[in-house]
């Protein structure tokens, strides 16, 4: 493995353009000491002309496309000034051999360099260990030499340690990714639980806690010949139940605070069969009207369609029994082909404030808890829309319209 010192020095900016001009430099100083060795006792003229320019020649040709910061051609080239130079003289200066290494090593991670010289090269770490069949051929021949040796070896394993240390990068660069896809998994999964939590929470047990409180109030006013003492029960019964349903609308608002942005019940129970039960059970706990009217062709509908429908009549029923205790409810279905209409409307005192001017009610009144917001969560969670407000001639009503379908994001 290539250490990392060598990786940085050998991946820097300039590395390429000061490490070839450092090594034509070397090269050339020993291209000539070989000429000198190898001519003997010549003329100075065959020394220059058949020893020194070709050696010179070589040695540059094996060294100087280094600055070119181009892998491929540069390892082509530097791998043929070798060549020739083993196969001419039977010899490689020490710089060319470094280049050949530097450029092979270079030529094995080349999709990790940047750039425009980076393009085009999908056989670029096939090709690097290819480039060291011309010295395997040379150290058989009966030109083979040390170098040429050498080079049959190294210039594969500076090729391999290239393509190793892409490799190794690369698969750090998937761990990580993995790694944070699976965190924004984990956390987007936690936050849609917390927000099913809190809707169910609202939704169910803040429905049956209300229903106590107002039973318990109801029953105190209305049991004839009531003892002091049971109504001081009745009246600590209803109190615990609305000190509950605070405690609980705190809790809610830290798993809303945590939960963020909400996501669609998968696991819808209740549905529009169920309206008729909900509708008799608000009826006897209050004591007041409640009617159910439907209208159109009846039509089974997408499970998750019917569970918002389900809990938005479950809120609206649960708010017109807190804020309008004794006004009548109707509760109206109206089927089409694509949507189910819904309308809930009470005669009661209508809300405590202005609605707005677009004739919607401000989604939440201080203190009121997370009734409209989570109604109109619910029908934006299956692709529909939601309104509240004062109805004209007084009292509050809910409209909702729900598609047949929830809608695909």
């Amino acid at each position: 493995m290539v250490p990392d010192w060598l990786a940085r020095i050998t991946t820097a900016r300039h590395a390429p353009a000061l490490g070839g001009a450092l090594l034509a430099l070397a090269a050339s100083g020993q291209a000539i000491a070989q000429a000198v060795a190898l001519a003997g006792n010549q003329p100075v003229q065959n020394v220059a002309v058949v020893y020194a320019l070709p050696l010179l020649a070589f040695a540059l040709l094996s060294t100087v496309p280094l600055l070119t910061f181009r892998p491929a051609a540069a390892a082509v080239a530097v791998t043929a000034g070798n060549a020739a130079s083993l196969a001419s003289f039977g010899t490689a200066t020490v710089a060319g051999i470094a280049a050949q290494l530097i450029a092979g090593y270079r030529l094995g991670r080349l999709d990790e360099l940047r750039g425009p010289n980076a393009r085009g090269f999908a056989l670029a770490q096939p090709m690097a260990i290819g480039l060291a069949v011309p010295f395997g051929v040379l150290a058989l021949t009966s030109h083979g030499s040390v170098a040429a040796v050498l080079l049959a070896w190294g210039a594969p394993a500076a090729a391999a340690a290239g393509i190793a240390v892409r490799a190794r990068r690369e698969a750090r660069t998937r761990t990580a990714a993995g790694e944070a896809l699976a965190d924004t998994l984990t956390e987007h999964t936690v936050r849609g639980e917390r927000a099913r939590i809190a809707r169910e929470l609202h939704d169910v047990v803040a429905h049956h806690i209300s229903m106590v409180a107002v039973q318990a109030e109801t029953a105190r006013l209305t049991t004839p010949r009531l003892p002091a003492a049971g109504a001081q029960r009745f009246a600590e019964i209803g109190d615990t139940a609305r000190a509950g349903l605070t405690e609980m609308r705190r809790l809610l608002g830290v798993l809303r605070e945590d939960a963020g942005a909400t996501v669609a019940d998968r696991h819808p129970q209740p549905g529009l069969p169920q309206l008729a039960e909900l509708i008799d059970a608000a009826r006897e706990a209050s004591g007041a009207a409640a009617r159910l009217i439907v209208s159109g062709p009846v039509a089974e509908f997408d499970p998750g369609v019917e569970l918002a429908a389900y809990r938005i009549v479950q809120e609206a029923l649960t708010n017109a029994r807190r804020h309008a205790p004794g006004a009548a409810v109707d509760v109206e279905f109206r089927y089409d082909d694509n949507a189910l209409h819904l309308r809930i409307r009470d005669n009661g005192p209508g809300p405590a404030r202005s609605p707005a001017a677009d004739g919607q009610a401000p989604a939440e009144t201080p203190g009121g808890g997370h009734g409209l917001l989570g109604m109109r969560e619910r029908a934006l969670a299956v692709g529909g829309s939601l309104r509240t407000g004062a109805a004209a001639g007084g009292g509050f009503f809910v409209a909702a319209d729900l598609p047949a379908k929830p809608e695909i994001a």
